[in-house]
């Protein structure tokens, strides 16, 4: 599957051949912010089953990740904040989803632990909550600590504003916040991104994920929208 070309002409030629059944999924995102909602809709299209799903959160009933449990497409859903959508309570409660919740910075440093090759770290985050149930738990200078273990996946799809055709990445704001370490912690990453660039438009020093972590990448359009709209009385 090695291609020296990065590029793809869309979003579904870049997923050909590399998603199955039973595969773990890391997508990126925050809420709907920054979501590579292209390929979680082709992957809804392509029809694959028992899916794990490493995320922050599920999108909403009908956009985002929220379109793949509508199809009964996820086993299993390992995420930090899930009330963005009813369907996850429901199908929970029914027995139709297996759910591991994750303190959000936890969840992010397991990612980024399974990119680095570390299989497990201490943290004190969920010490004596439901957090800990289950867990080794061991004392360092007098406080306790619960060890959770890094994670990896067979699949990454992330989203960055700015490509190049390496795949050198670069994201804006609070969709740095996954995107990065998810690129390092799967077997094969995809990105979808809304400018695409020639290799030097990029100031080295401004990449935030370098291409060698990138397999395949291509451009496309994003509806961007917007999870909770809050709007201010207006004043006379």
């Amino acid at each position: 599957m090695f291609n020296m070309n990065k590029v793809y002409k869309n979003i579904s030629a870049a997923l050909e051949g590399i998603v199955f059944d039973g595969m773990t999924i890391m997508v990126g995102g925050f809420g709907l912010c920054g979501i590579p909602e292209n390929a979680i809709r082709v992957i809804k299209e392509m029809d694959v089953k028992n899916l794990t799903i490493i995320s922050n959160n599920c999108g909403v009933d009908d956009f985002g990740l929220g379109i793949l449990l509508e199809k009964n497409q996820v086993k299993k859903l390992i995420a930090s904040y899930v009330a963005g959508n009813k369907k996850i309570q429901q199908k929970y409660i029914a027995g139709e989803l297996e759910l591991e919740l994750t303190p959000q910075g936890t969840l992010a440093e397991r990612i980024r632990a399974g990119g680095a090759g570390i299989p497990a770290f201490y943290t004190r985050t969920g010490v004596g909550t439901v957090v800990a149930e289950g867990k080794e738990t061991r004392e360092f200078d007098g406080k306790k600590y619960i060890m959770e273990r890094g994670i990896t996946a067979d699949l990454a799809l992330i989203k960055a504003h700015t490509g190049d055709t390496e795949g050198n990445l670069v994201y804006r704001k609070t969709t740095r916040n996954f995107h990065p370490m998810m690129a390092t912690a799967a077997k094969y990453t995809v990105a979808e991104v809304e400018q695409l660039v020639e290799v030097g438009k990029i100031d080295p020093d401004h990449i935030h994920t370098p291409g060698i972590y990138v397999k395949r990448i291509v451009k496309e359009k994003f509806e961007k929208r917007i999870e909770s709209l809050t709007l201010s009385e207006k004043v006379s």
